[in-house]
């Protein structure tokens, strides 16, 4: 698939995330990468056959402060290779894509893993 195939497909996922929660979004960029650096694999111990679609770095909009200003903005990387090799139809990187935008930038809004991974299931029972 060719990146902008690809950047349009994430770029849906983004404009699927209800709107009371994008406008609230502030001082974050959504990137993509072909792969996840060995860094970013070590750092969050992600075993040799596991993939990682997607990473946020950055500061919880529930831990920003009063005095939050002239910081880089957050960023959420979605990752094209893995999230490619994962599916098995374009409608299959398009559903990766979608949840994987939502778990990051639920991670945005604060949430903790474990806690994404319950509002994930909640989500899922919709």
């Amino acid at each position: 698939m060719s990146i902008e195939e690809f950047e349009k497909i994430v770029e849906e996922g983004i404009q699927s995330i209800p709107p009371q929660f994008l406008e609230k979004m502030n001082n974050v960029e959504i990137v993509i990468e072909e792969n996840p650096s060995p860094e970013e694999l070590k750092e969050l111990k992600i075993k040799k056959n596991d993939w990682l679609f997607g990473l946020y770095q950055g500061i919880p909009k529930t831990e920003r402060l009063g005095d939050y200003s002239q910081v880089l903005p957050d960023k959420i990387t979605i990752f094209k290779n893995p999230i490619e090799k994962a599916a098995r139809l374009k409608e299959d990187i398009k559903e990766i894509v979608k949840d994987t935008v939502w778990h990051e930038i639920a991670h945005h809004f604060g949430l903790n893993e474990r806690e994404v991974r319950e509002a994930e299931k909640r989500r899922s029972k919709k």
